[in-house]
């Protein structure tokens, strides 16, 4: 029901704002909803991310080094999927 939630103003906003005939009125808001959601999306995964990282260093300190390197490339990843949906608002 969760998922439901987050999906539904994409599927009732797309067709608005992917509509042939030329109409933009809902595009903008569109883009936005989504950009919202893919930045909600980001940080909460950025977020539970760290913190089980931190867990794991907090239980095992010896087995630093071996956590934080995928943990900080793994943060650059979901971070740049917020960041092209940023430059995907502002091209379309």
């Amino acid at each position: 029901m969760k998922k439901l939630i987050y999906v539904l103003p994409m599927l009732l906003m797309s067709s608005a704002a992917f509509a042939a005939d030329g109409d933009s009125t809902w595009k903008a808001p569109a883009y936005f909803i989504a950009m919202a959601i893919a930045a909600f999306g980001g940080t909460a995964a950025q977020s539970r991310a760290a913190s089980v990282a931190l867990e794991g260093i907090a239980r095992n300190p010896s087995a630093a080094a071996k956590i934080q390197t995928p943990m900080i490339l793994g943060l650059a990843l979901m971070e740049s999927l917020v960041i092209f949906t940023l430059i995907s608002v502002f091209l379309v």
